[in-house]
């Protein structure tokens, strides 16, 4: 049974940075394509970022990217994401998802996702 833990939220003053990383048991790691999602408090949970296990390409949502970079270590069975210029509406609790499949045309897609972390606060101050 796959397993995600996340973990590196915390308070953070706009314009900081923060690592989110998602350590994975279970399954064999390189062979998932891996994602973060958010949401914020009210809101529906957003795509933030993905990587494909197949082609190695990544994904961002228009929001974040040039901010944020996923990435992950195999060897570790751990997924990141750097998140630097943070800004105040990327507070969120931020989600990692796990999916063996590698289909770019709908990698944003929550629905692709089998396994899900329990998520870890983010909150950026102005």
């Amino acid at each position: 049974q796959v397993q995600l833990v996340e973990s590196g939220g915390g308070l953070v003053q706009a314009g900081g940075s923060l690592r989110l990383s998602c350590l994975q048991s279970g399954g064999a790691f390189s062979y998932y394509s891996m994602a973060w999602f958010r949401q914020a408090p009210g809101e529906d949970r957003e795509f933030v970022a993905a990587l494909n296990w197949q082609d190695a390409s990544t994904h961002y949502a228009d929001s974040v990217k040039g901010r944020f970079t996923i990435s992950r270590d195999n060897a570790k069975n751990t997924v990141y994401l750097q998140m630097n210029g943070l800004k105040p509406e990327d507070t969120a609790d931020y989600y990692c998802a796990a999916t063996a499949w590698s289909n770019n045309n709908n990698i944003r897609d929550a629905r692709m996702y089998t396994y899900w972390g329990q998520g870890t606060q983010v909150t950026v101050s102005s």
